[in-house]
């Protein structure tokens, strides 16, 4: 396990998965803010490419988010689209509605930021979040993370467009456990 403060990134355990999904993927509106793609109904017991692990997909590493007090599943986080050409990738997560609010956000980047940088050894890690994503902002900001532009009216959710907001880290510019 990689461990934060006050959080761990573990493997995908089956009982994750229905978790995820009720609380994650189920919820519309939650599922239309996270997603590049619209929402649609996922069959119980069918495999869910948001949330079973392909072990031959080398570009997405998918972890569950625990709280290290008492090993309590609070999210879902991952590192994606790794290009190991130009030894970059991307990062996210999703935190359960419970779990929101208290800390866990800017712990888990500070996580995945070790794991891209030094046990990946990876150059750049990129965020991509919807403008009004206060909380995702202040998680990357607080790591370190730049913000490199806005594309205006790039997603559409919910009924309307919404600027995405692209900020990046580089390995030379990385403060581990920064942040501040």
């Amino acid at each position: 396990m990689l461990r934060g403060d006050r959080t761990g990134l573990r493997a995908r355990y089956d009982e994750d998965i229905p978790i995820l999904r009720a609380e994650l993927y189920d919820d519309v509106a939650n599922s239309a803010r996270s997603e590049g793609r619209p929402w649609r109904p996922i069959v119980p017991g069918s495999e869910d490419r948001r949330l079973v692990v392909d072990e031959n997909d080398s570009t997405n590493v998918p972890f569950s988010v625990v709280e290290l007090g008492g090993g309590t599943l609070v999210g879902s986080a991952n590192l994606w689209g790794i290009d190991t050409h130009h030894r970059s990738a991307h990062i996210g997560l999703g935190l359960l509605p419970s779990c929101r609010g208290k800390g866990y956000g800017a712990d888990v980047v500070s996580v995945l930021c070790h794991y891209g940088f030094v046990v990946r050894g990876l150059n750049r890690l990129q965020v991509e979040t919807l403008s009004d994503n206060i909380p995702m902002l202040r998680a990357a900001e607080r790591n370190g993370f730049v913000r490199e532009g806005e594309l205006r009216s790039s997603a559409w959710v919910m009924g309307r467009f919404v600027n995405q907001v692209l900020l990046g880290l580089l390995a030379e510019d990385w403060k581990p456990g920064a942040k501040a």
